[in-house]
Protein backbone atom coordinates (compact mmCIF):
# COMPACT_ATOMS: atom_id res chain seq x y z
CA UNK A 1 0.00 0.00 0.00
CA UNK A 2 0.67 3.08 -0.81
CA UNK A 3 1.29 5.93 2.08
CA UNK A 4 2.08 10.02 2.44
CA UNK A 5 3.84 11.43 5.35
CA UNK A 6 0.65 13.07 6.46
CA UNK A 7 -0.97 9.47 6.85
CA UNK A 8 2.27 8.31 8.57
CA UNK A 9 2.21 11.38 11.15
CA UNK A 10 -1.36 10.48 11.93
CA UNK A 11 -0.77 6.48 13.08
CA UNK A 12 0.09 5.67 16.46
CA UNK A 13 3.18 4.14 17.39
CA UNK A 14 1.20 0.35 17.41
CA UNK A 15 0.30 0.84 13.81
CA UNK A 16 4.10 2.35 12.31
CA UNK A 17 5.27 -1.22 14.07
CA UNK A 18 2.47 -2.81 12.07
CA UNK A 19 3.42 -0.79 8.89
CA UNK A 20 7.72 -1.38 9.79
CA UNK A 21 7.01 -5.40 10.30
CA UNK A 22 5.47 -5.71 6.39
CA UNK A 23 8.79 -3.53 5.13
CA UNK A 24 12.38 -5.87 4.38
CA UNK A 25 14.60 -2.96 4.49
CA UNK A 26 17.06 -2.08 6.96
CA UNK A 27 16.45 1.10 7.74
CA UNK A 28 13.24 -0.40 10.13
CA UNK A 29 15.87 -3.16 11.71
CA UNK A 30 14.77 -2.91 15.44
CA UNK A 31 11.65 -1.33 14.81
CA UNK A 32 10.03 -2.38 18.20
CA UNK A 33 12.37 -0.72 19.93
CA UNK A 34 11.75 2.57 18.36
CA UNK A 35 9.66 5.49 18.97
CA UNK A 36 7.64 7.47 17.05
CA UNK A 37 9.66 10.37 15.67
CA UNK A 38 12.46 7.33 14.56
CA UNK A 39 9.99 5.01 13.61
CA UNK A 40 8.32 7.27 11.25
CA UNK A 41 11.85 8.39 9.90
CA UNK A 42 13.07 4.84 9.43
CA UNK A 43 9.44 4.29 7.50
CA UNK A 44 10.00 7.21 5.18
CA UNK A 45 13.69 6.34 4.66
CA UNK A 46 12.61 2.65 3.53
CA UNK A 47 9.74 3.99 1.04
CA UNK A 48 11.77 6.30 0.01
CA UNK A 49 8.98 9.25 1.12
CA UNK A 50 9.79 12.88 2.14
CA UNK A 51 9.76 13.65 5.68
CA UNK A 52 8.58 17.41 4.86
CA UNK A 53 5.34 18.78 3.15
CA UNK A 54 6.06 21.07 0.24
CA UNK A 55 4.21 24.00 0.34
CA UNK A 56 3.10 26.10 -3.62
CA UNK A 57 2.24 29.80 -4.20
CA UNK A 58 -0.70 29.96 -5.99
CA UNK A 59 -2.57 32.49 -7.84
CA UNK A 60 0.06 35.11 -7.56
CA UNK A 61 3.35 35.53 -9.63
CA UNK A 62 5.88 34.63 -6.69
CA UNK A 63 9.37 35.79 -8.91
CA UNK A 64 7.34 39.31 -9.13
CA UNK A 65 6.78 39.71 -5.61
CA UNK A 66 10.10 38.30 -4.30
CA UNK A 67 11.84 40.37 -7.41
CA UNK A 68 9.92 43.66 -5.73
CA UNK A 69 11.10 42.35 -1.89
CA UNK A 70 14.67 42.53 -2.78
CA UNK A 71 14.03 46.12 -4.33
CA UNK A 72 12.22 47.22 -1.13
CA UNK A 73 14.87 45.59 0.63
CA UNK A 74 17.49 47.56 -1.25
CA UNK A 75 15.45 50.80 -0.35
CA UNK A 76 15.50 49.81 3.32
CA UNK A 77 19.36 49.79 3.41
CA UNK A 78 19.40 53.44 1.61
CA UNK A 79 17.33 54.92 4.23
CA UNK A 80 19.19 52.84 7.33
CA UNK A 81 22.19 54.41 5.58
CA UNK A 82 21.12 58.10 5.19
CA UNK A 83 18.85 57.78 8.42
CA UNK A 84 15.60 58.93 6.92
CA UNK A 85 13.19 57.39 9.06
CA UNK A 86 10.03 57.98 6.50
CA UNK A 87 11.23 55.84 3.80
CA UNK A 88 12.45 53.15 6.24
CA UNK A 89 9.38 52.91 7.60
CA UNK A 90 7.55 52.82 4.37
CA UNK A 91 10.33 50.23 2.82
CA UNK A 92 10.16 48.21 5.55
CA UNK A 93 6.02 48.17 5.91
CA UNK A 94 5.99 47.56 1.40
CA UNK A 95 8.27 44.36 2.75
CA UNK A 96 5.72 43.01 5.75
CA UNK A 97 3.13 43.56 3.29
CA UNK A 98 4.74 41.58 0.05
CA UNK A 99 5.48 38.91 2.42
CA UNK A 100 2.01 38.29 3.58
CA UNK A 101 0.80 38.53 0.24
CA UNK A 102 3.24 35.63 -0.12
CA UNK A 103 2.19 33.46 2.69
CA UNK A 104 -1.46 33.86 2.38
CA UNK A 105 -1.36 32.44 -1.32
CA UNK A 106 0.14 29.07 -0.02
CA UNK A 107 -1.04 25.91 -0.58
Amino acid sequence: MAYTFEELKKNTVAQLRAIAKEIDHEAVQGYTQLNKDHLLEAICKALNLDMHVHHEVVGVDKSSIKKRIREFKKQRDAALESKDKVALRKARHEIRNLKKTLRRATV
